[in-house]
């Protein structure tokens, strides 16, 4: 297997941990998730007393109901939502703003040096963070690792997820056993899959370094430089032109990768856990499942603005996130993954089964961290994709 950078072990370690289920932990938190579904905000107010207002620049599906409801019912703070689907969008918009109208945001792990760049961020006092303790040890290290600048922390973690490739269970025949990123590309699939532009890209490099066509180091290679990036990106840009034919739709939302599955025809796609896990949840045809080459892992978390207005307010709510009761509840209706200590364990029976479905047999131990994406990197990437979507 090839060897991995300091950060990607940490979150190999990180997904490994997640796999286990303890039952002992499970029977001891019982209890407590029984009462919060109770009495819900009942819980919250004993600790919080606030007013006021925060304003949330978000993913669209990371705070499902009634994570925020209970939370304003609680403490009588307001949360004001911005949501956007792709990192590009949150960028371009503190860019076009300066962060200015917002106190929080939510990056992923991996773009630290383009949010640095940015310079619209503030570090966390982390004197005011309650439950900083109950994060999951290689969660917060993940955030350390790449958001410790000069002065501080600048990103907490919220959820984790992967990903991988969805699938209509009664329209998709091929074998799962050896489900692959160059599953996409069978001949059978043609004109029924769908992706991102620059993900469908990165899985087949993926796909030719699992089976030997182009060597990449799992395409970390192609963050060294422009002119690696280039020499391995120009031939996979080549194959994927050739065969556009084979995509239905580019997803770029939550929303319509759901539709791809359920009214567009799409029978496999290369998409994030969250939305087909909530349709099979649903009792939908829909499964998802880590490829051979091993499931693409990330870290959304969340960072203050230099900006923001309502500090008290912003840290009232980020410690009632990170209580292992919210974080099982972030996670049970988004179908993304917990930070927090103990949080799995509260989770309901369907989610622990759709996550040891997702990831099968050895597979969390061949997870892709995606590693750190320097800004020469994302500019010379948005220029392939534009060129493969424009084909």
């Amino acid at each position: 297997m090839t060897k991995l950078s300091k950060e990607q072990k940490r979150t190999r370690e990180l997904l490994l941990s997640a796999r286990a289920f303890s039952r002992r932990t499970m029977l001891k938190s019982a209890a407590a998730a029984g009462a919060f579904a109770a009495v819900g905000p009942m819980y919250v107010r004993d600790a919080f007393s606030s007013s006021g207002e925060l304003n949330l620049l978000m993913w669209s599906d990371e705070f499902p109901d009634p994570v925020i409801p209970n939370f304003e019912k609680a403490t009588g703070i307001k949360v004001n939502q911005t949501p956007f689907s792709q990192n590009e969008e949150q960028i371009n918009k503190l860019q076009a703003t300066g962060g200015e109208g917002f106190d929080i945001c939510q990056p992923t792990a991996n773009r630290a040096p383009q949010y640095r760049e940015l310079q619209v961020l503030a570090p966390w006092d982390t004197n005011k963070l309650k439950n900083m303790s109950a994060l999951i040890p290689s969660m917060i290290g993940n955030s350390k690792s790449l958001w410790t600048w000069d002065d501080g922390l600048y990103h907490l973690p919220h959820v984790w997820g992967s990903e991988a490739l969805s699938f209509r269970t009664d329209l998709y025949k091929g074998d799962l056993t050896k489900l692959s990123f160059g599953s996409l590309w069978d001949e059978e699939v043609k004109g029924h899959t769908q992706g991102r532009g620059h993900s469908f890209l990165l899985g087949i490099g993926l796909w030719w370094d699992y089976t030997g066509k182009q060597p990449s180091n799992r395409m970390v290679d192609g963050y060294k430089d422009a002119e690696t990036f280039k020499k391995l990106w120009d031939p996979i840009l080549k194959f994927a032109i050739e065969h556009k034919s084979w995509v239905k739709q580019f997803w770029d939302s939550a929303d319509n990768t759901k539709s791809g599955l359920m009214e567009n025809d799409v029978w496999l796609g290369q998409t994030w856990d969250g939305p087909p896990l909530s349709l099979k949840k649903e009792g939908k045809p829909v499964s998802y499942q880590a490829p051979v080459e091993g499931a693409i892992v990330w870290l959304d978390g969340i960072s203050l603005m230099k900006s923001a207005k309502n500090t008290e307010q912003v840290y009232e709510f980020i410690n009632y996130l990170h209580t292992p009761e919210v974080s099982a509840q972030v996670s049970d209706v988004s179908n993304y993954n917990p930070v927090v200590t103990g949080a799995d364990a509260l989770t309901s029976e369907a989610f622990k089964k759709n996550f040891q479905e997702a990831y099968p047999g050895d597979s969390l131990d061949h997870v892709w961290p995606w590693p750190a994406e320097p800004s020469w990197y994302a500019e010379i990437r948005s220029q392939y994709v534009d060129q493969f979507v424009a084909a």
